[in-house]
């Protein structure tokens, strides 16, 4: 392939997280060929594609693609402290020990390797879109451990990998890593994220589940414990319900009728007897006096 074909390869966008348009169940087998030293060759190709991209000092490296080289080893990277994208897909890598200090790296792509395990990227706190499916992972509990310490992750894919046999593997990678927006290549939804809080945190679901109207009732549950019921609230003796009204006898059933009006609530109502204020024609005729206008109240109960 001329140095036409190979050049620096375009960073990905997360729409279209793999550099190639076809994706393989299982990597290409390639014809077996004579075998050579790994670092040496990893060496080499890291060399050829800092003079296909024309670079002259390691701080001007911010990518490096070295997709479908037959690496199963890759010599250190820690000279490269700007390095910002890595290509390294369709390879047969076993583990990554060789990223140290390269803390800028925002996009490692690492899929259709023979990786078994990733010891190491827990150093990579800007590490934004982490591929690793189509590997060898086999422990969810090690693989999490890794990864819960980047803050900035937002895009993973693990699929294809053995870890993903395990039952509940999808809720369990949201509730340990819940800054993961896109997981193998589905968005997280609302409905997984309280789902796994159900499944993977019973208190904190039930505290969520008895709150009421911005406040927190009694939230402690135990399922050995019978249920608590609340007491039941008692009313004082000389109480009658809705019995408000004035039960005093009198002679005359209108004295009552009177007497029981008074303490109802009063409602008041004022406006302006417009009849008494004259209109513009009456006082250019002077036809009514210059009194002061009137104002009708009436009042209900």
């Amino acid at each position: 392939m001329g140095l036409a074909g190979q050049r620096c390869r375009p960073r990905l966008l997360p729409g279209n997280l793999e550099p190639h348009p076809m994706s393989h169940a299982f990597p290409r087998r390639s014809p077996p060929r004579s075998p050579e030293p790994a670092l040496p060759s990893s060496r080499r190709a890291i060399e050829d594609q800092l003079k296909i991209c024309g670079y002259k000092r390691d701080a001007d490296v911010f990518e490096l693609f070295l997709s479908q080289k037959e690496l199963t080893e890759v010599i250190d990277l820690s000279r490269f402290r700007k390095l910002k994208y890595l290509w390294l897909h369709h390879n047969k890598l076993h583990g990554i020990g060789f990223l140290t200090r390269n803390y800028c790296l925002t996009e490692l792509y690492l899929n259709n390797n023979a990786i078994f395990e990733i010891e190491g990227l827990r150093c990579l706190p800007s590490l934004h879109i982490l591929l690793l499916h189509h590997n060898e992972l086999t422990s969810i509990a090690a693989t999490v451990k890794e990864l819960k310490g980047m803050l900035n992750l937002r895009t993973l894919s693990l699929y294809q990998n053995p870890l993903c046999q395990y039952n509940l593997y999808r809720l369990y990678i949201i509730y340990h890593l819940p800054g993961v927006e896109l997981l193998d290549r589905n968005q997280v939804t609302e409905k997984e994220r309280r789902s796994m809080i159900t499944i993977f945190n019973h208190k904190k679901a039930h505290i969520i589940q008895s709150i009421a109207f911005g406040g927190k009732v009694d939230a402690s549950w135990n399922p050995k414990l019978p249920l608590k019921q609340k007491p039941a609230q008692r009313l004082p003796p000389d109480f009658a319900f809705a019995d408000n009204v004035d039960k005093t006898v009198f002679d005359d059933p209108e004295d009552a009728v009177f007497v029981r009006s008074l303490k109802r609530s009063v409602m008041t109502v004022t406006s302006m007897n417009w009849d008494t204020v004259p209109t513009r024609e009456e006082k250019y005729l002077q036809e009514k006096g210059t009194e002061t206008a009137q104002m009708l109240t009436v009042t209900l109960r």
